[in-house]
């Protein structure tokens, strides 16, 4: 008896997906919960797995194509392949015989971004050493391969004429990139968006990591970052300026009485903004785990649709790729995004002395729509003090 593979339920806001990547041919044999494909949305990509042992006998739509929620995708026929017989103890734990199968077989058991990488370097990966669960490939262990292989020396040309050679390639934007670009360019259009300026002295909040950095990573296993200190500073600045966690609904202002935080990460797909929900009850150490959980999920595009759903404000941190100062652009309907820089050394004037510290800009952008430049500027100076001031933050001052 048949089966119908359907797309997953699509949430109110995507009216459609696009099929990305099949990784099964009919009549190839799978087993339970192995990944038949992807399915791009326009926030996140969505796996289907098989119902249960068997094959796919015929694909409805072809990678490329747009389909709707819950469409019939492909038709799936339980039960043995006769001479494929493969049990899921073959399936999922790596053995000799794992090492000879194909490259495509051995996809199967990877996430989006590790095929990616693989057919970006052309790579085998029967010949890649797996070290997550049941000996998976992650894009680690990709990235060290990559790191070990030895470099390949190219063979020597003959001399061309100056044009030969030239080339172009064409390449459809994905769904993802697709709205980025859609809306980036609503964001600069639609809004009277305006950016701030202000310097923060991180020595403080350097020297608190210095000293606390072991203690910390023992007692809630992950290390202390600058992330944490940056959302606790921009909720508390929040409570304080209720209009920058405000958004425009038409001819309304619409008050928001919480606080989720959305934060950029970017992934092998393009930027995504997963989503901090109630960040006013969270420690610094919920707020590192959570960040590290969402950003792995999105590099492996694991990012489900309820991950980025939400968010009354944003938080970007372009430092961490060496960006020195930027306008950051709003992310709608949102009112107002914080744009993080890089740390650099710099000579400060302190009591009456030149004395070098860590510095680092702050750019606040804004929609002067509902943000007046008053609020905007204290805003930006609330979280300059509590960054200075981390103790601020503990005792709510």
């Amino acid at each position: 008896m048949s089966i119908e593979i359907k797309v997953p339920v699509l949430p109110e806001s995507v009216a459609d997906a696009t099929i990305a990547t099949w990784h099964v041919k009919p009549g190839e044999q799978v087993t339970r919960d192995q990944n038949l494909v992807d399915i791009e949305t326009d926030k996140v990509v969505l796996e289907v797995v098989a119902p249960e042992d068997g094959s796919i006998s015929e694909l409805l739509f072809q990678e490329g194509d747009t389909v709707l929620g819950e469409q019939v995708i492909a038709n799936f026929v339980p039960g043995v392949v006769s001479g494929q017989e493969v049990t899921k103890a073959e399936a999922s734990a790596p053995s000799a015989a794992a090492s000879d199968a194909s490259t495509d077989e051995s996809n199967d058991a990877l996430s989006p971004s590790v095929r990616r990488v693989i057919a970006e370097h052309n790579l085998d990966a029967s010949k890649i050493k797996g070290t997550g669960i049941g000996g998976r490939v992650t894009k680690d262990d990709v990235d060290a391969f990559l790191k070990s292989a030895p470099a390949k020396t190219a063979a020597p040309v003959a001399p061309v004429a100056p044009l030969e050679g030239r080339s172009e390639k064409r390449v459809p934007m994905s769904r993802l990139r697709k709205t980025i670009a859609t809306r980036l360019l609503e964001a600069k259009n639609s809004t009277a968006m305006l950016t701030t300026f202000n310097e923060v002295n991180m020595k403080p909040i350097m020297d608190i990591r210095k000293q606390y950095q072991e203690v910390f990573e023992k007692r809630h296993g992950i290390r202390l970052g600058f992330m944490s200190f940056y959302i606790k500073a921009v909720t508390e600045a929040l409570k304080r300026f209720p209009d920058v966690n405000a958004s425009i609904d038409g001819d309304e202002i619409v008050y928001h009485n919480y606080f989720d935080i959305s934060f950029a990460v970017s992934t092998p797909r393009g930027l995504v903004t997963p989503v901090l929900h109630d960040t006013d009850t969270m420690s610094l150490a919920q707020i590192e785990k959570a960040v590290r959980e969402l950003a792995i999920k999105g590099r492996d595009g694991k990012l489900s649709v309820a991950d980025m759903t939400g968010g009354n404000f944003t938080v970007t941190n372009g430092g961490v790729f060496g960006s020195l100062m930027s306008t950051p652009i709003l992310n709608l309907p949102q009112s107002a995004i914080l744009g993080m820089h890089a740390i650099k050394d710099r000579p400060m004037a302190v009591n009456g002395q030149v004395v070098i510290q860590p510095m680092m800009y702050l750019a606040l952008s804004y929609d002067h729509r509902i943000v007046d430049g008053r609020e905007s500027v204290g805003f930006l100076v609330a979280i300059k003090d509590f960054l200075e001031d981390p103790t601020r933050l503990l005792l709510d001052l």
